[in-house]
């Protein structure tokens, strides 16, 4: 699907729908990162259980994993803006319920659970819509600066969304939670002024949604380059999740503050944001497979520096570090993704790729406990080298890899019927 006449003449800054798109998704994305924090600030203050904590926190990821093929079936099937609307309208209502129920004092554990998981499904379904409606509001030649712009919001709401959080849970339990429904209405109004039409074709003879979600698997496993991108993302997102955890205990060994802990993860944001800024000019300079291969040997060589460099700051240092390319992987390979899929498959390869490259994510924590409690933080860093060597040793000899092409040829049309 080309974009629109009146897109393709304008700068990327006066793309209007784009632009609504973006600062919707910011906000909300702004209050998904407040909700990181107040969720179990809230739980640990009324029940003081962190098994309870993680509950919650396994609640609102749980849709991850269980729900990620099958949205991206659905989203296939219907209208992009009418989801992003009601899936942001349900968040809004689900967090304002919540900010009530503490406001009276109501409040009970199982709410906290429900409405982590409303969460976790909004955000599996505004995200693979969004994804897949991009191309319908951006330029193709737009389409590296578009991806690296929404690469700078995350970083920028991941920076400023969990300190922000706490502030807000200093001045009152309810704060945070008002402040995410309000995030999220300010979403709905954004998405519902754009104008690009995502009216979907009439299908006479529609596949039942089993069928749908075995065609997009069908299509995305006769894709090698899509295969191999997803795996090595696997490697590097179990291991980066992974780190989180083994950072804090190595700064913690060296005598860290708690204070400064948590400044050490400022630096994750800092490199993000330098590298999505970086990432338009690197996307238009260097080959696809420079980009994987870069990213990929970057982090193998930079994971066994945690436990090496001494110091108490070098461990977050480090840790950015792992982080400064990845604004760059995410606009070079999630352009090439987006021009090389069929419309009609959009969505469902962009939450394949997704299940594919995060699906090992929450077990990432469990495995670094295990390891630091029962061989300590260097061994534990050795062995997420070698699973980051993985990565960088599939990337380097991957022939879906070295023969993949920067403009890709135009995709033949799809037929999903089964």
């Amino acid at each position: 699907m080309s974009a629109p006449a009146a897109i393709e003449e304008h700068p990327l800054r006066r793309n209007r729908d784009f632009n609504l798109l973006w600062v919707g998704q910011a906000v909300s994305e702004l209050g998904a990162h407040v909700a990181q924090i107040a969720f179990p600030l809230l739980v640990l203050a009324t029940t003081g259980s962190p098994v309870r904590a993680g509950i919650v926190s396994a609640a609102a990821t749980l849709p991850d994993l269980v729900l990620a093929v099958p949205a991206g079936a659905l989203v296939d099937r219907w209208n992009q803006k009418r989801v992003m609307i009601v899936t942001d309208s349900v968040c809004a209502a689900a967090f304002g319920s919540l900010g009530l129920a503490v406001a009276l004092d109501a409040l009970t554990f199982g709410h906290i659970v429900v409405v982590a998981f409303i969460e976790g499904v909004g955000f599996v379904l505004f995200y693979v819509a969004e994804g897949s409606a991009l191309q319908q509001v951006v330029a193709d030649h737009h389409l590296h600066a578009a991806l690296a712009r929404n690469s700078t919001r995350a970083h920028t709401a991941a920076i400023a969304g969990q300190p922000l959080g706490g502030a807000l849970f200093a001045l009152g339990r309810a704060v945070p939670f008002v402040f995410d429904a309000v995030s999220y209405l300010m979403s709905v109004v954004a998405v519902s002024l754009i104008r690009t039409s995502f009216r979907r074709d009439v299908t006479p003879e529609r596949p039942r949604l089993r069928g749908d979600m075995r065609a997009g698997l069908d299509w995305f496993w006769q894709q090698p380059f899509l295969r191999t991108t997803s795996l090595i993302t696997m490697t590097r997102s179990f291991t980066l999740n992974a780190l989180y955890l083994v950072v804090i205990v190595i700064a913690h060994e060296r005598g860290a503050s708690a204070a400064l802990i948590g400044l050490l993860f400022v630096f994750v944001g800092v490199a993000g944001i330098l590298g999505s800024l970086a990432a338009p000019a690197v996307a238009r300079r260097a080959s696809i497979r420079t980009v994987i291969i870069a990213t990929a040997v970057l982090g193998a060589v930079l994971v066994p520096l945690l436990s090496i460099l001494p110091g108490k700051a070098t461990p977050g240092i480090v840790f950015g570090a792992l982080y400064l390319l990845n604004p760059v992987w995410s606009t070079v390979v999630g352009a090439h993704r987006l021009r090389i899929t069929p419309p009609e498959l959009r969505a469902r390869v962009l939450s394949i790729a997704t299940l594919i490259g995060g699906g090992l994510v929450p077990l990432a924590f469990v495995a670094a406990g295990l390891l630091l409690e029962a061989a300590g933080t260097t061994p534990t860093v050795l062995v997420f080298s070698g699973i980051m060597a993985v990565g960088a040793a599939i990337a380097v000899r991957s022939p879906a890899v070295r023969v993949s092409s920067d403009r890709p040829p135009p995709f033949a049309s799809h037929s999903e019927n089964v």
